[in-house]
Parts: structure tokens; C-alpha cells; sequence
């Protein structure tokens, strides 16, 4: 499950800060994955230039990839996502365990979420993904009626965050650290609804 090394090769290629970093699986094994990289950049909306007119920008569109990779377990995930997120330098990473939003008086909102998640954004036309997943719609289906599970993080490490100050001794000058991560992922109990953090180093600024 070569998740550190997609963010890297797409990092490298782009040469554009990374945002955040999120994963999201639908609850049941051996389904694909998507990863999904959101970047911090703008670019002009139109190559045309013309004189004295300033062309608007728009944000840089994130990228979701679909990994194909065999898995029976949600914490197999969690240490796949924790070695990414230690190795490039997050102060924490979130679990967040979603119920099936097919069901009675569901809000809309669990809905949106879930779509999000998974890299389609219908309520929001700013915000664009270029999308690299075949599996995408049956992944959604899936996921509105079996729950799913995202992770996020934001990494110091080829990303933005890397500018703010910090008081973590665990980093090395680049933003990164050295493998293994220490800390363990925590059991799953797919009938519970709700999120987990996971602590991995400090940081002196607030972030909101």
C-alpha cells in the first residue's frame, strides 16, 4: 500500500505546497481507495493575455487517485496513514468513522459529505478535482449505503505548513521525520460513528 510514495511522486511532480492529505475507504474490505491531495496554488483561468486586463484566478484543482490494493482491516489503513503522516511531519492525524447516509431522515449534509469525500464535489463549483479513479461512482454507491471512513492530515513536509513555526523535536530540517512512527493505531468498531485523533508532535502556532 504505497500511499507515502503516491504523495511524494505527485508532490515532486507538481511542485505546488500540499493543503492536506486525506484517504477515504468504504467499510468493507478489499474495496479500492482514493486518495485525494488538495494543493495550495492559483492559476490564471484563461491562457489569454491581454493588455491592461489582469485575467482572475482560480485555485489549483486537488487530485483524486483511486489505489487498488488488497486490505482486511481498518487499522492495516491506519498504519498505512499514520507512516505517511509521521514521515511527513503532521502534528496529528484524524480518523473519521461515517454511518450509511441511505437511510430514514439522513441530513443532507451527511450526503455532501459523503460525496466530498470521495472527490466529487456537486455543491460546490469552485472547488475542482481532477479525478483519477474509474471505481469512483460504485465506491460512492457503496459508501452511502455500507458507511465509510476518511482520514486526514496536513503535512509539514512538501506542504504549506511547513512555513509556521513549531517547538517538535522529532523534526528534521527538511519538515520530515525518521520512520517508524510510534504511535499504534487504535481498534475500529465500524458501529460507531465519530472521530479519532492521533497525536504526533507540537506545534506553536494555532491552526484553525
Amino acid at each position: 500500500m504505497k500511499i507515502l510514495e503516491t504523495i511524494q511522486a505527485h508532490a515532486n511532480a507538481m511542485h505546488l505546497p500540499l493543503y492536506a492529505v486525506t484517504l477515504s475507504a468504504v467499510a468493507k474490505a478489499d474495496t479500492p481507495l482514493i486518495l485525494m491531495l488538495h494543493w495550495h496554488g492559483f492559476r490564471r483561468q484563461s491562457t489569454v493575455k491581454l493588455k491592461g486586463i489582469d485575467m482572475p484566478m482560480r485555485s489549483v484543482a486537488g487530485s483524486a487517485l483511486q489505489i487498488n490494493s488488497g486490505w482486511k482491516r481498518v487499522e492495516s489503513l491506519d498504519q498505512a496513514m499514520l507512516d505517511a503522516a509521521w514521515q511527513l511531519g503532521a502534528w496529528d492525524l484524524e480518523r473519521a468513522n461515517h454511518r450509511p447516509y441511505w437511510r430514514l431522515n439522513a441530513p443532507l449534509q451527511e450526503a455532501i459529505a459523503c460525496r466530498r469525500a470521495f472527490g466529487d464535489y456537486p455543491d460546490n463549483a469552485d472547488c475542482t478535482m481532477m479525478v483519477e479513479a474509474p471505481d469512483q461512482a460504485k465506491l460512492l454507491e457503496l459508501a452511502a449505503s455500507t458507511g465509510y471512513v476518511r482520514w486526514i492530515f496536513r503535512p509539514r513536509a512538501s506542504g504549506v505548513w511547513g512555513q509556521l513555526p513549531d517547538d517538535d523535536k522529532t523534526l528534521k530540517q527538511d519538515g520530515t521525520r525518521n520512520w517508524p512512527c510510534p504511535v499504534a493505531p487504535q481498534p475500529y468498531d465500524r458501529h460507531r460513528a465519530g472521530r479519532s485523533l492521533y497525536r504526533l508532535g507540537e506545534g506553536a502556532a494555532l491552526i484553525i
